[in-house]
């Protein structure tokens, strides 16, 4: 197997589409070509986890956060990023970094949070938008079902848990075969009246180039005529951060610790206590505090998030509880997911869950 090839399961996961603009997701070092000998997984990409890759020989790494995530230049090994980069590079070691890709996946980051809290009913907090897209063509009647099918197959007609398309035959349209055609209908150069129907169907973004590839390799004409719409409506499946019930309302302080206990962190940062049960609550993995507002209209009893500042607890104005805890607890439980999920899609060799702690935040 390939390096390629494990990419593509991880894209399958968590489509690189969909990662935040200012992220830089993918293979940031390696050759997609390379034989894979082993997968080490890993939250964070340290000198000692290139060294643990290098013990375990295991020559792809696949990280949460990116180890390069601003420009680099120059590799004097003056900053841990460089050492990283360099070592891994010395001694033949891929690393692929998959972050806000898996943040806004619907069984990504924020649903492993949900699963140690065994939260129900779950749902994405901030729906993302714009990334439903529609195609619509037309194709000679005859042909239609046919070219649906293989548009189904590439992944259109899907969002979700519905079906979207639509199938229309009320009018006719115009096939010109051209001196050059190949094939042609009729006599060359003349107008040929062929009954057409129009098709439309929506789709994933990410799954784009399949069925643009579907479309051309599937239709009799030479020059296809479609068009391509973003829709504006927000896709429910994907997005960040989630929103989930307690099977049973916890007391606020009994919960607090309860978060203490499942996160494994040595100190739960939280805004004032509201003297009620906390039943509704939200989650989202890393750096939340712009996703406050949001948390608020959903309507939860507590968000819970990191890396809050001072002044942003007092933005919890008494409507929910906001809990910091901690950059790294919030999500360390993403590498085992990454593991469960690679270890069902490969079986032939070796996948490793690293066993550091790169936290680089120490309690006292």
């Amino acid at each position: 197997m390939q390096i390629r090839e494990v990419i593509q399961h991880l894209e399958t996961l968590a489509p690189s589409t969909y990662a935040e603009d200012f992220d830089n997701v993918g293979l940031l070092v390696g050759n997609p070509n390379t034989a894979v000998t082993g997968i080490l997984v890993t939250l964070d990409t340290l000198e000692e986890i290139v060294d643990e890759a290098i013990k375990n020989d295991c020559n792809l790494i696949v990280s949460f956060h990116p180890i390069i995530f601003k420009g680099i230049k120059k590799f004097n090994g003056s900053t841990y990023v460089e050492r990283v980069v360099m070592k891994a590079i010395k001694h033949d070691i891929a690393i692929f970094a998959i972050h806000t890709a898996l943040d806004n996946a619907l069984n990504g980051v924020n649903d492993m949070m949900c699963e140690q809290l065994q939260l129900i009913n779950r749902k994405i907090l901030i729906p993302q938008s714009g990334n439903i897209k529609k195609l619509t063509t037309y194709a000679p009647v005859n042909e239609a079902k046919s070219l649906l099918d293989k548009l189904f197959e590439a992944g259109a007609g899907s969002i979700g848990n519905y079906n979207n398309c639509s199938f229309s035959s009320n009018g006719t349209g115009t096939f010109k075969a051209l001196e050059n055609a190949n094939p042609s209908i009729g006599e060359v150069g003349k107008t040929h009246y062929e009954p057409e129907t129009q098709i439309q169907v929506t789709y994933p973004k990410h799954n784009e180039h399949k069925i643009l590839k579907a479309l051309f390799e599937n239709h009799s004409y030479e020059e296809v005529a479609y068009e391509i719409t973003t829709l504006e409506n927000k896709n429910q499946h994907i997005g960040i951060g989630m929103i989930g019930e307690l099977p049973e309302p916890m007391d606020e302080v009994k919960f607090l610790n309860h978060l203490k206990t499942v996160f494994k962190t040595g100190c739960v940062r939280h805004s004032a206590l509201l003297g009620k049960q906390i039943k509704k609550v939200a989650v989202l993995g890393g750096s939340g505090s712009f996703a406050i507002k949001n948390a608020q209209r959903a309507g939860v009893d507590i968000f819970i998030t990191a890396d809050l500042k001072y002044h942003q607890f007092h933005e919890a104005e008494k409507k929910l509880i906001l809990a910091d805890i901690g950059h790294y607890e919030s999500e360390q439980y993403t590498k085992n997911l990454i593991v469960s999920y690679l270890r069902k899609k490969i079986s032939n060799f070796a996948i490793i869950l690293s066993d550091k702690n790169t936290n680089p935040i120490q309690y006292i």
